[in-house]
């Protein structure tokens, strides 16, 4: 997760690092990145460095999207609410943007999603809303990576790989409600035109604005 004022400054490509008190060790080398409570970002981590407090120049502040090292010191104090000493160790973690979440590709049916960054965006954001089957889904491709092991897995065959298929789906429809994606209307009506999914989506929101319309002008009797 990062600070709300970062987030332009990497889909600017101005910020291309992360500096972190202490040896961080990535888990994974593609990751997504966070700004104030919503994806921004896909990334590739393309190097790890480690020094010491007083090895950090001013070209590894303004790599990290600061104007000065004073700066960059004074905003790990305050992050991490210690008193950095000269000798105390930092990670610096480059990267890379591979894709700007305000940048769907809405010839693809999942947007240009991959089904382990759905997973991803489902565990973090729709834990506590979905049902069983989708819990095993994410579950499942978060574990393989896999919609073809998902498959063989959950349903015995590959010939239900419609299903799992169809979950992922939901999934990005659950992320997109909630406002965990932005899609707007005109990209929802060019991707209706190639997936019968998604015209039945846009169809059913249609309709619920409909009622609530409906509700409005409904008269209202004393």
């Amino acid at each position: 997760m990062v600070k709300g004022k970062f987030a332009k400054l990497i889909l600017e490509g101005k910020k291309v690092t992360t500096i972190r008190l202490g040896r961080v060790v990535p888990k994974a080398k593609e990751v997504i990145i966070h700004s104030e409570g919503k994806p921004i970002a896909e990334a590739v981590i393309k190097n790890v460095i480690y020094k010491k407090v007083k090895e950090l120049t001013d070209e590894d502040a303004k790599r990290d999207g600061y104007s000065s090292l004073d700066e960059l010191i004074k905003d790990l104090k305050d992050m991490y609410k210690v008193d950095i000493k000269p000798d105390d160790e930092v990670t610096i973690i480059e990267f890379s943007v591979t894709r700007k979440f305000n940048n769907l590709d809405i010839t693809d049916i999942y947007l240009g999603f991959s089904p382990l960054t759905i997973a991803l965006l489902a565990n973090r954001y729709l834990r506590n809303n979905l049902n069983e089957e989708e819990k095993k889904v994410v579950e499942s491709i978060l574990r393989y990576k896999s919609i073809r092991i998902t498959t063989i897995k959950l349903y015995g065959s590959l010939d239900k790989r419609w299903i799992t298929r169809k979950i992922l789906r939901k999934l990005l429809v659950k992320l997109i409600d909630k406002g965990v994606i932005n899609i707007n209307k005109e990209a929802l009506e060019k991707i209706a035109s190639i997936s019968s999914f998604w015209r039945k989506y846009i169809e059913n929101i249609k309709n619920i604005q409909h009622r609530k319309q409906n509700l409005n002008e409904k008269p209202h009797y004393n």
